[in-house]
């Protein structure tokens, strides 16, 4: 029997067995990362450099394109190079930064969109009271609980993970170090405590579900009693981003985990996990500026400005 001392190395699972394939899964890999390493690099920077955007929804977008810059910059290099040179191998210490740093980020990103939803819940139920609901002070308090709550959340799952003994090989069935993937390796019934803190994980996500449920109730009713056609219109535009990306992040997570075991296989679980770690880096920035048009003239005065910048420093070289 060996255990997690005498394991150098995860094997992860392969995207493809043929050169052909891999290349593909290479240029898709690449393609969408630049993608997104692009548009929240974009929205970052629009929203710090633009005066016209410090405000408390802005602020915390910010601190989402972070959260998803993180995401995808920890599973998608290591896939690109897996795919690139033919190998399946990833370290025990890199799988152990895998796992903290994607729980890290993907706990953040939830609690992100809980705060984001309070943030749109204030805004349109209580907007009397918005500046001393949301001053500087109370949304700088809560973006830092956000980060130290997922630092914490991923310390605990990653520690208690990798203290078990694994004796059932070293082979991930995901293209990723994943930690449902790597407790199906342990021998030790200690695994129970990692399962516990999974059912408390799933609870918290669920009571975070219910409040942005519940908050979204409150906000339509809101709205539908605004008198005027364009401060519904106005409302709805400044929700609706929110509430896709928060569709998209957890259908796909609730998909990955809960879908019936008798639809599972290699093939749907590597597309599904595809699904929930690489899309909503990539697509959140496309749905936030796709709606918002204070974003959309921000992150475009940004590029001009760029352009305008290199032409005329080029006049004078």
């Amino acid at each position: 029997m060996s255990n997690s001392s005498s394991i150098s190395h995860f094997l992860l699972l392969p995207l493809a067995h043929t050169w052909q394939l891999q290349l593909l899964h290479f240029c898709l890999f690449l393609a969408i990362s630049l993608a997104a390493l692009l548009a929240n690099g974009l929205i970052i920077s629009a929203v710090a450099c633009g005066h016209l955007l410090h405000s408390p929804m802005f602020f915390f977008l910010l601190n989402l394109a972070l959260s998803d810059l993180g995401s995808i910059c920890t599973t998608v290099p290591k896939a690109m190079h897996n795919s690139l040179w033919d190998t399946r191998n990833i370290s025990y210490e890199g799988c152990a930064a895998q796992v903290f740093l994607l729980v890290f980020f993907v706990a953040s990103e939830l609690a992100l969109l809980t705060v984001m939803c309070y943030d749109r819940y204030v805004s349109i139920c209580k907007p009397l009271h918005y500046g001393t609901l949301l001053g500087s002070r109370a949304c700088a308090h809560m973006a830092a609980a956000a980060w130290a709550s997922a630092f914490l959340y991923a310390l605990l799952h990653t520690a208690n993970t990798f203290s078990l003994p694994l004796c059932h090989g070293n082979a991930l069935g995901q293209f990723f170090c994943e930690i449902p993937h790597i407790l199906k390796l342990s021998c030790s019934k200690s695994y129970l405590r990692e399962l516990g803190l999974l059912a408390v994980s799933v609870c918290v996500g669920f009571g975070c579900f219910v409040f942005i449920f519940f908050s979204y109730v409150q906000i339509f009713r809101a709205v539908l009693r605004i008198p005027s056609g364009q401060g519904r219109h106005k409302a709805f535009s400044t929700c609706l981003p929110h509430l896709a990306v928060v569709s998209l992040f957890l259908s796909t997570a609730i998909f990955a985990y809960l879908k019936p075991p008798s639809i599972s296989s290699p093939s749907l679980d590597l597309a599904v996990s595809f699904l929930y770690s690489v899309m909503p880096p990539a697509l959140n920035p496309l749905i936030y500026s796709l709606r918002n048009q204070e974003l959309k003239a921000a992150v475009w005065t940004l590029i001009t400005g760029g352009f305008q910048k290199h032409l005329t420093a080029g006049k004078f070289l």
